[in-house]
């Protein structure tokens, strides 16, 4: 199974943003400029992750995004499910419909596989993900 950009995007600004300081936050420009993205992409994945209650973003003067105390605990697997949709890997309902569609066990097996795949990142949270030496790294992405 392979992620989509956008859920590669979303997590990796979560990753630091987990790094931040709790006095400093920082725009989506400064992230998206620290992960050498374009902005606009950015900005999709930033929304996307407020709408989940992952990040607060706040306007004017003072303002900036941080992580929500549930975006620190939040599941990888949880928000990996969230970001990609229940989309099955195998496209049996195309257009045309696969014609093994009522009968078919890969099928089956590659729901449990992806199932296996989100399992896999349960147990895992954002704090796991910024643990060392990965922090350090997140941080000096911004003095560059």
């Amino acid at each position: 199974m392979r992620l989509t950009k956008f859920t590669d995007l979303a997590l990796r600004a979560v990753m630091r943003l987990a790094v931040v300081e709790e006095d400093r936050s920082l725009t989506t420009r400064e992230v998206a400029d620290a992960l050498d993205v374009p902005y606009a992409h950015m900005a999709k994945a930033i929304t996307r992750l407020r709408q989940l209650g992952v990040l607060d973003a706040r306007r004017g003067r003072g303002g900036g995004l941080g992580l929500t105390p549930s975006g620190r605990t939040a599941s990888v697997g949880w928000l990996v499910r969230r970001l990609e949709g229940e989309e099955e890997v195998a496209a049996c309902e195309g257009d045309p419909p696969c014609p093994l569609r009522g009968a078919c066990r890969l099928r089956h097996a590659l729901r449990e596989a992806q199932e296996a795949f989100y399992a896999s990142l349960d147990p895992l949270t954002v704090a796991d993900l910024v643990a060392s030496p990965t922090g350090l790294v997140l941080v000096g992405l911004s003095r560059r």
